[in-house]
């Protein structure tokens, strides 16, 4: 089983992706999307998105990342690609799946789900000018109001001659409710020859497997997932246990540290709320921690609050 972080808008930044590979058992990462209008971006911006390419596009840990770009038009898609694989990313990733809306005004992400041409233009574009020994990918829901054009959209894809396509199990309009639809993704399996990875609902080791038995998939990727539970790369592959709570205080701790150096310190008490919020999902005791942190709105209080609650935890 090969296990990728999810990229994730404003969440799983060079910092989270730092973190989380540290703690272990992810195979790949794929950056925030670069969003690609009419021009060749600036190499800033690549480095901006994905600081691991001055480190030949690895994390401190050793993750090789990949950049995801998101846009409509082949031909500077195609540039963008080009510039990313020259700065070292381990391929290029093309976002067919974001929900969001005003990302979908801007004729980006799922939106694009509703043609199929436009899908194979924009692959072929890429696929052409990134040399071949990298991997070109794209990730995509199960369609943007339903499921119609879901075989269509996986096909078009192929036919371009992207290498591999992960498949989010639920439309635009599903968003993230449950459940995810992973049989679905067995149906675009048989008409499809690429290698195909499943996405979508996998918290623990019994819906990975649940998810790789109706998808018919080996390979997973998860997001929000591994906010909630930060070593669930290693627990959906049976090398461990959930972490305990202790431990995930410490990395809350540790992440604390690398938002206040970084260049996004301003916006730490929004981040760790942020994070906190998931990992309610699978602790207990963090449901009480984040009514309590919720209401803090500087640096110190929240470090304070942090520490106080390890302490507690060591004693209990």
């Amino acid at each position: 089983m090969q296990v990728t972080l999810a990229p994730m808008e404003g969440v799983v930044d060079h910092l989270m992706r730092d973190m989380l590979t540290r703690v272990g058992g992810f195979d790949l990462c794929v950056t925030e999307f670069v969003r690609v209008v009419e021009q060749l971006l600036p190499k800033k911006v690549f480095y901006k998105y994905c600081p691991e390419l001055y480190e030949n596009g690895y994390t401190p840990a050793g993750v090789p990342v990949k950049v995801q770009l998101l846009g409509n038009h082949p031909e500077y898609l195609a540039e963008n690609a080009e510039r990313a694989i020259e700065l070292g990313s381990h391929g290029v990733d093309l976002n067919f799946g974001c929900p969001a809306k005003t990302v979908n005004k801007s004729k980006g992400g799922a939106v694009l789900l509703q043609e199929p041409e436009t899908l194979y233009k924009v692959v072929k574009a890429v696929r052409e000018a990134v040399p071949r020994e990298h991997s070109v990918s794209a990730k995509i829901r199960l369609g943007y109001n339903d499921k119609s054009l879901a075989f269509e959209n996986a096909q078009a894809i192929e036919s371009a001659g992207a290498d591999l396509l992960t498949i989010h199990a639920r439309t635009r309009d599903e968003a993230y409710d449950p459940p995810a639809h992973w049989h679905w993704i067995a149906k675009i399996k048989y008409r499809v020859d690429i290698p195909i990875v499943a996405n979508g609902e996998i918290w623990g080791r019994e819906s990975a497997l649940a998810c790789q038995a109706e998808s018919e998939c080996e390979d997973i990727m998860i997001g929000r997932g591994a906010l909630s539970m930060p070593n669930l790369a290693h627990v959906v592959k049976g090398h461990q246990e959930p972490m305990l709570w202790c431990d995930v205080l410490d990395l809350l701790l540790s992440y604390s540290e690398y938002e206040i150096k970084g260049d996004k310190g301003c916006y730490f008490p929004n981040r760790i709320k942020q994070w906190l919020r998931y990992i309610t999902r699978q602790y207990e005791e963090a449901q009480s921690l984040y009514l309590r942190l919720r209401v803090l709105k500087s640096t110190p209080e929240i470090i304070d609050l942090l520490n106080k609650e390890r302490q507690c935890s060591l004693h209990i």
